[in-house]
């Protein structure tokens, strides 16, 4: 019985050495088809791959690299300030100087300016250099205060915490006075009527304050707060005069803020909640970040469907015949909170909640909730600063 190349093949076995002339021709053309093929291949993958010895295409190789590398430092500190710094320097683009940090903060776009803001606040001493050099980037000089807040407040974000945005208005104070020498008597005036500016372009272009403040209000709001002087009337009403027709105009993030906001939230989870209207408990998933309550439907969807800010409210255990560990958000005042949710359609409206109730699923899951909120909750930080400024001052001249 015969055997096939093939089955010699599979045996182990060489093939016969008598195959007939034509056959022998045959497999010698066929084995120079597939050299011949080999060699194409060979060719086209040399031409289709860079040449590694050509010294332009290697430094644009690593100018690629180099600055896929950047992105994905600015990327890490627009969801973690500190970690995105970390990288930046690991990887050369930056220097654990404050010049260095300072001006990539200031100059590079595609940053998240909550984010500029978050890194500016910390009062580690590293940081705090870099809120000085920061600052020191901007020019003040010949603006008046309006305009120089415009110019300060549109670099980054304040952020939330009392004395984050305590250091930073005192670095801005600091200096628009060595800018503007002689314009106030000192850096705490300059400092309470930059706050004055900001509380006044929210209670004129914040739609929910119904009572206005009049220029002879805001006038009043500042006597005495140039070391126990007056400020000039004409000063202050081109400062409200300004406000008034143009408000602060608020950075918007770059990139994806909610994904920002809820990257790294305070606490998240699963919660019972009382409707509004219809008085049924709906499951809904809770985010708690930025002193806010956020509630969605699903934990995949990127949108909630609910807000709730947490700004002068309280937080306290409530008895329900119905529900074992309830928790309720209200208002002390007795007003209506101001909140927000999506209808149906889209269309955002002003929730009509006097309280929120909410239920968890286990008395430790409660009290858990109660002391996340209980931290988060924020009185409006300016008013206690400047009130601490004001004493300051008031004493200063006193004695």
């Amino acid at each position: 019985m015969a055997i096939s190349r093939k089955d010699s093949f599979l045996w182990g076995k060489a093939p016969p050495q008598h195959l007939p002339a034509e056959r022998k021709q045959g497999d010698r053309s066929h084995k120079h088809e597939l050299l011949d093929d080999l060699q194409k291949l060979k060719l086209e993958f040399s031409n289709s791959m860079p040449d590694s010895s050509n010294p332009d295409l290697r430094r644009h190789s690593k100018s690629v690299v180099r600055n896929r590398k950047f992105l994905r430092g600015k990327k890490k500190f627009n969801m973690d300030p500190k970690m995105g710094v970390c990288y930046l320097i690991e990887h050369g683009f930056l220097e654990w100087r404050a010049e260095s940090v300072a001006e990539f903060l200031y100059k590079e776009e595609g940053l998240n300016k909550t984010a500029i803001g978050n890194f500016l606040g910390e009062r580690e001493e590293m940081h705090l250099k870099t809120l000085k050099v920061f600052v020191g980037l901007h020019e003040f000089s010949d603006l008046n205060l309006v305009q120089a807040l415009r110019q300060f407040l549109w670099s980054f974000r304040l952020p939330g915490e009392a004395q984050k945005i305590d250091r930073m208005m005192e670095a801005f104070a600091t200096r628009y006075c060595d800018c503007n020498p002689g314009v106030f008597q000192s850096t705490d005036t300059c400092y309470i009527l930059s706050f004055a500016i900001i509380m006044l372009n929210t209670s004129l272009h914040n739609p929910n304050v119904k009572d206005k403040p009049s220029l002879q209000r805001f006038i009043s709001m500042n006597r005495g707060i140039n070391n126990g002087e007056d400020l000039p009337t004409e000063i202050l009403t081109k400062l409200y005069a300004s406000i008034r027709s143009e408000p602060f105009k608020i950075p918007e993030d770059d990139g994806n803020d909610l994904t920002l906001t809820f990257f790294n939230p305070d606490r998240e989870g699963w919660l019972l909640k009382m409707g509004g209207q219809v008085k049924t408990w709906k499951r809904r998933w809770f985010i708690l970040t930025d002193s806010c309550l956020y509630y969605f439907q699903y934990t995949t969807d990127k949108d909630p469907i609910g807000i709730i800010p947490l700004e002068n409210l309280c937080v306290r255990t409530l008895q329900d015949s119905t529900k074992s560990y309830c928790l309720e958000l209200y208002n002390p005042k007795g007003q209506k909170i101001k909140a927000c949710k999506t209808e149906n359609k889209g269309r955002v409206v002003q929730g009509k909640h006097q309280s929120y109730k909410l239920n968890a699923a286990s008395r430790d899951e409660r009290d858990a909730w109660i002391d996340a909120i209980r931290a988060s909750i924020t009185k409006d930080p300016f008013h206690n600063l400047v009130s601490i400024r004001k004493k300051k001052v008031t004493s200063n001249t006193s004695s």
